[in-house]
């Protein structure tokens, strides 16, 4: 028998994730120019970093024979200082996609249970599933997150919930007072985790403080990103506020030094640079507008959202998905979502957006 028969019939299981077609392969596949390609298929920032946080990476490569502080205690301490909470109430990770991990590690098991919508991120069931729990899909309502039906699907051995608000791939949002009175209800013993990574692109009047919620549900931990709307989607800095004893157990499984050097220090430039994400936030809007308008245009359904992407119902996604890939157009086809007449597609520069249109157009 080989090595790998004995690997855990859960892990063998797994369907990995699927990221976004990364421009060089494209060029690879089809002999393009890279620089003719446009990708919005990955919920980038197209304005790339922010310039603070470039140049403070682009210098802590001079030590980069040195081990990063485990701790992140720099970045911690302004996290801390911004949010108005204490640095033991952070945990830092590789990408918001590693404090999901912790979390399925540290309080998921074989004989336990997770729950997540459908539709919902990819990574909620595949962490679920990689430590042999088991994963409760709640069907969507309304392409979202049904919060009475997710409630009712709580079982005694269920350790974690899982809310994506706004949600990935649909972009669905839920008030955050219904989201309030919803963790009102639950058991303390389930910890819910409410994935905020697309938080920076929602309007000021759908904003909310949930970081004042942890104090009343210690069974809460609040997940964001540097990702988005920050531009550090290749460094990967993701982070978490919770609970001291709930980031305490998060801390016994995260891995030794998890967030390297340059990462840590242009997260903390990042956050300093408030009219960055404010550029973000306004080219987002008009960039979202201009999709919304062109694919209406084209006589497109939408699913309103909330990100900075959007559910585009095409149809025939996956002949459409092939035909803008050869016109050098990259975008996210979900049928692994069980969405598979939708293409989800990011909202990028003026005329990355005008590209894509046209092409679009071209293929319907």
């Amino acid at each position: 028998m080989a090595c790998c028969d004995l690997s855990p019939p859960w892990v063998r299981a797994i369907a990995p994730y699927l990221p976004g077609k990364p421009i060089s392969e494209l060029a690879r596949e089809l002999g393009l120019a890279e620089a003719d390609i446009v990708k919005l298929a990955s919920n980038e920032n197209p304005l790339g970093p922010s310039p603070r946080a470039l140049a403070a990476a682009q210098d802590a490569l001079h030590d980069m024979a040195l081990y990063p502080d485990g701790a992140g205690f720099a970045l911690k301490a302004k996290l801390a200082a911004k949010f108005g909470v204490d640095a033991k109430q952070i945990v830092l990770g590789n990408g918001s996609n590693d404090v999901l991990d912790m979390v399925a590690r540290a309080f998921l098991a074989p004989g336990t249970s997770s729950v997540f919508s459908q539709h919902a991120f990819a990574v909620y069931p595949i962490a679920t599933q990689t430590v042999g729990a088991s994963g409760i899909t709640v069907p969507a309502r309304d392409y979202g997150h049904d919060l009475a039906a997710m409630r009712a699907a709580i079982r005694d051995d269920t350790r974690v919930l899982w809310i994506a608000n706004p949600n990935n791939p649909t972009g669905t949002f839920l008030p955050w007072a219904e989201i309030e009175a919803f963790l009102e209800t639950l058991p303390p013993q389930v910890l819910v985790v409410l994935d905020e990574a697309y938080g920076e692109y929602l309007p000021t009047d759908d904003r909310g403080d949930t970081l004042a919620w942890i104090e009343r549900f210690p069974n809460l931990l609040v997940v964001r990103t540097f990702s988005k709307a920050y531009g550090l989607a290749g460094l990967r800095v993701g982070y978490g506020f919770g609970h001291s004893d709930v980031i305490d157990l998060l801390n016994r499984v995260r891995h030794p030094f998890n967030v390297n050097a340059p990462a840590l220090v242009a997260a903390e430039a990042a956050l300093d640079d408030i009219e960055f994400l404010l550029r973000s936030y306004a080219l987002n809007s008009a960039g979202m507008a201009q999709l919304v308008a062109g694919l209406k245009a084209l006589k497109v359904e939408v699913v309103p959202s909330k990100g900075n992407f959007l559910l585009a119902k095409v149809g025939d996604a996956a002949r459409i998905n092939q035909v803008l890939l050869e016109q050098g157009v990259i975008v996210r086809p979900v049928a692994n979502y069980g969405l598979p007449e939708f293409l989800r597609v990011s909202v990028g520069l003026a005329g990355q957006n005008a590209r894509f249109l046209e092409a679009l157009k071209a293929c319907l």
